[in-house]
């Protein structure tokens, strides 16, 4: 049971462009810190930002990951993300199929990756 060797965690990500979406998930899931990431979009957004109302088209990611890489995932997406403050949102499951939560623990690296420089999209 994926309890016992981790606990995992879906954690919400906004990108620009459906290319940084990729390029975000691409780069986390090879990088072990996800096991998989899933692009939605586009989405309508409505938020308020330095005092105005703003409306943009967004793409979400929900990444699977296990809760001791949240603090490794959060720092990569800041270092890749063109925001200035980009969401980025963790949530623990509640409940969830055991033969998936495990393939999440399984999926993701049990130690830090070794980072590789990967070119953001053009």
């Amino acid at each position: 049971m994926a309890a016992k060797r981790g606990r995992p965690m879906v954690i919400f990500v906004m990108a620009g462009t459906e290319t940084e979406a990729g390029h975000l998930a691409q780069t986390l899931v090879s990088e072990r810190l996800v096991a998989c990431a899933n692009i939605v979009g586009p989405v309508r957004s409505i938020y308020r930002w330095r005092g105005a109302i703003e409306e943009s088209r967004e793409y979400w990611m929900v990444l699977k990951t296990r809760r001791e890489l949240y603090s490794m995932v959060e720092r990569r997406v800041r270092e890749l993300h063109s925001y200035e403050v980009p969401e980025i949102l963790g949530l623990e499951p509640i409940a969830g199929s055991s033969a998936y939560l495990d393939w999440i623990v399984e999926s993701t690296a049990r130690v830090a990756p070794r980072r590789r420089r990967v070119a953001p999209p053009l």
